[in-house]
């Protein structure tokens, strides 16, 4: 069948690569200028989608990618998997998924199968686009919901082995969903509603957010205690039921960890519901970056003014290039404004925020957020001190 898909970023074009090798005729639409013309050329700036897919279905011509809307219009399946940020004061900022609604009003006349793979708030497939496109043309499409599950960098589940939520408004719609689905994904999961679907995509964010707040906590805990967290934390994970081990870092980082917490407390607020953990959870996640610079300034006699500052592994992930929400960005504005001269060191991001990647050198003092393998750890280690945030050094000082 013909698929088309809006967004051509992490979501849509891992979509569109893995339906298109299933033997669907894919249109990938973005309105991403270059995006489009390095897809054209079988380049792929997504990270575990590589040239040679993106070549193979190119030369099969099973992909279309395009920045022309109307190309998408003969299409029987459309999928939406557009960013969903936040505004300034952090609330669901919409206006890439507006824009695609837009773009499905203009172009379609017949009834097609829309889905969403955008995570926001329940009650958006419902609401927000199957309600406002028949508002405003009423063409009687089928509409569902299957928020992506994409993990960057994660060499053991991907969208063929992950299981896949979905639910559509009406038993049609799954069905026809389902069937989509099915061609490339291995095991389909009915939810009772579409609401349960958008819930449980931002459950499993908040569940990490919370986790990982709770055990940054701990780890402030015990180095004023005068206990080994990393101690604790092992030990804990030795137990075989009721623990699940998450690990400490200088803050959380990628689209989903930091953003999808808060569509759900701006759900929970819209009906009167405090949300008070998970909000505080994100106040703790915020300050990470401010604690971790308190823990180079005690180890380094309570001064760093004048010295050289390295931050190591900028990206927010390991073996991952992508910087979105990465918390370098306010690690190496606390160590500035406590006077130390900073540079960054990523071997995976050459230019970020207007600078270079720094060679390692000789730093006085470098601090290590993720740990990618081609950073040379036997120049690392030349440092003078090292606060190590990946917990994956061996004889220097960890968070």
């Amino acid at each position: 069948m013909k698929v088309s898909v809006i967004g051509q970023g992490y979501v849509g074009l891992a979509i569109s690569t893995n339906a298109a090798l299933a033997g669907h005729k894919v249109v990938g639409f973005d309105t991403n200028q270059s995006r489009i013309s390095h897809l054209k050329q079988g380049l792929s700036d997504i990270e575990g989608i590589s040239n040679e897919v993106v070549s193979q279905i190119l030369r099969s011509e099973m992909y279309i990618p395009t920045t022309n809307a109307s190309d998408m219009s003969d299409s029987e399946v459309l999928v939406i998997a557009v960013p969903t940020p936040l505004t300034s004061d952090e609330k669901p900022d919409l206006r890439y998924l507006n824009s695609a609604i837009e773009s499905i009003i203009e172009v379609f006349d017949a009834p097609i199968l829309i889905i969403n793979e955008s995570t926001s708030f329940p009650g958006t497939l419902r609401n927000n686009i199957a309600g406002y496109i028949e508002s405003k043309k009423k063409v009687g499409h089928l509409y569902a919901v299957s928020p992506e599950r994409v993990d960057p960098g994660n060499k053991s589940w991907d969208i063929t082995n992950t299981p896949r939520l979905l639910c559509g408004l009406t038993k049609e719609a799954t069905e026809k969903a389902s069937k989509f689905y099915s061609s490339f994904c291995g095991d389909i999961v009915v939810t009772e509603s579409p609401e349960v679907a958008e819930m449980s995509k931002l459950l499993e964010n908040t569940f990490r957010l919370v986790n990982i707040s709770l055990v940054n906590e701990i780890v402030q805990i015990c180095r004023a205690l005068d206990i080994n967290p990393h101690a604790v934390i092992n030990a804990a994970a030795t137990k075989p039921y009721g623990f699940m081990k998450f690990t400490p870092g200088a803050g959380i980082g990628g689209h989903c960890i930091p953003v999808d917490p808060l569509y759900l407390t701006y759900s929970a607020d819209s009906v009167n519901v405090s949300a008070t953990l998970i909000k505080q959870a994100k106040v703790l996640s915020n300050e990470m970056p401010s604690y971790v610079c308190e823990r180079i300034l005690k180890s380094n006699g309570g001064s760093i003014i004048g010295k050289d500052v390295l931050v190591v592994g900028i990206s927010y992930k390991k073996n991952i290039s992508d910087t979105r929400e990465s918390p370098a960005q306010a690690v190496i504005e606390h160590l500035r404004n406590a006077g130390g001269n900073v540079r960054w060191h990523d071997p995976l991001v050459p230019n970020w925020n207007s600078e270079t990647s720094s060679d390692i050198g000789i730093p006085e003092i470098a601090v290590v957020l993720s740990l990618h393998d081609k950073i040379d750890i036997q120049k690392l280690m030349s440092a003078n001190y090292i606060l190590d945030c990946s917990g994956e050094l061996k004889g220097v000082e960890l968070l």
